[in-house]
């Protein structure tokens, strides 16, 4: 188990998880119109795929501003995420 994490496999994971989440809801959406638009849960997959990005960096010890940028991004992606939400 350690080296799941060590190796940044269990980022890779959940990376996988997030992305098929994305194409399924894109898939139904576009087949049968339910669910939400890809335009508006997009802000949040890619919120969450910046912030899995910075932790798998964190986990193979990649240098500190590669973390940084990738939490800075996230929370931006976030912050747009919030102000679309806000609108409605």
């Amino acid at each position: 188990m350690d080296g799941l994490f060590a190796s940044g496999r269990a980022a890779d994971l959940v990376l996988a998880v997030l992305l098929l989440e994305a194409a399924f809801l894109t898939w139904r959406h576009a087949r049968s119109g339910a669910g939400p638009p890809p335009r508006v849960f997009a802000p949040m997959i890619g919120a969450g795929i910046l912030l899995v990005l910075a932790l798998r960096c964190a986990l193979t010890g990649a240098p500190w501003p590669w973390i940084a940028l990738l939490l800075s991004a996230g929370g931006v992606v976030h912050l747009l995420d919030l102000r679309q939400r806000w609108k409605r």
